[in-house]
C-alpha cells in the first residue's frame, strides 16, 4: 500500500516542528507524556482508535481488533493515562508488525518491550510494566474520538511520533499544519546556513523572522 501525501509530508518533519505549527494555529496536538518504548522509534500514519476502561463483571475483552486495522495505520489506545496494568504486549506487537502497521499509541502502559524493540516496531506510551490487563481492562468503543495526553485524537487523524514524543495533527486542519510546519522548517534551515556561512545568530534569527515563527496567527 502507497504512503498518502500527507502521511508521507508528516513522516518528513520532526514533531518539534509539527508542535510549533500547532502552536501557530491554536491546535492542541501534543501528546502528554507520551514516549516510544525506545528512543530510536518513529512512525507516522492515520488513526485507528479505542476507547478503554476498568473490566466489568463479568469482565469484557480487551479485544481482537488488530486484524481489522488497515495497513500503516497506528493503534490509538485510551486507557485515561492508567499505569497498573498493560493494554498491549507480544502478540499484538507480532502481529501489527506482521501486518505492516504504522505503530502504536496507549494513554497508558505497554509490555514485552524487548520483542517491540528487537523488530523495530514502534510502540509509544506513559511508560511499560509487566502486569496483565487482561480481566481489569476492557475495550469500550471503537473507531471513536479519544484523548491521548490531552490532545483530541478522531480516527483519521495523522500521528506523527519521534523521539520527542507524539503530536497528532486533526484530519480537518492537516493541510494548514502541515503547510505551516514546512514553513517554520525552511525558515530554520535558512538560520543554520546562515549561520554556518558567518551571520551572527541574532541577525540570522531576525532576517528569517525566528521569533515570529511559532506566533499565532490571526484568522
Amino acid at each position: 500500500m502507497s504512503e498518502d501525501r500527507n502521511v508521507a509530508r508528516a513522516r518528513a518533519l520532526d514533531t518539534a516542528t509539527l508542535s510549533d505549527a500547532l502552536d501557530r494555529l491554536g491546535i492542541v496536538g501534543q501528546c502528554y507524556r507520551i514516549a516510544g518504548r525506545d528512543p530510536a522509534f518513529e512512525m507516522a500514519g492515520r488513526a485507528f482508535t479505542m476507547l478503554c476502561g476498568p473490566a466489568s463483571n463479568p469482565p469484557g475483552t480487551v479485544g481482537d481488533y488488530i486484524d481489522d486495522v488497515p495497513e500503516g495505520h497506528v493503534v490509538v489506545i485510551a486507557k485515561g493515562g492508567r499505569d497498573d496494568a498493560a493494554i498491549w504486549g507480544d502478540i499484538l506487537t507480532e502481529i501489527g508488525h506482521r501486518r505492516g502497521l504504522g505503530g502504536t499509541v496507549i494513554d497508558g502502559i505497554s509490555r514485552d518491550v524487548k520483542l517491540c524493540r528487537e523488530l523495530g516496531y514502534p510502540v509509544f506510551s506513559r511508560g511499560h510494566w509487566m502486569r496483565t490487563g487482561k480481566d481489569r481492562v476492557q475495550v469500550e468503543k471503537m473507531d471513536c474520538p479519544v484523548n491521548i495526553g490531552g490532545a483530541r485524537v478522531q480516527p483519521g487523524d495523522i500521528l506523527r511520533g519521534d523521539p520527542d514524543g507524539v503530536v497528532v495533527l486533526p484530519k480537518e486542519h492537516e493541510d494548514k499544519v502541515l503547510d505551516a510546519a514546512e514553513e517554520i522548517a525552511a525558515a530554520e534551515d535558512h538560520i543554520r546556513e546562515a549561520c554556518r556561512g558567518g551571520m551572527r545568530l541574532d541577525e540570522a534569527r531576525r532576517q528569517f523572522k525566528y521569533h515570529s515563527l511559532q506566533t499565532r496567527k490571526a484568522e
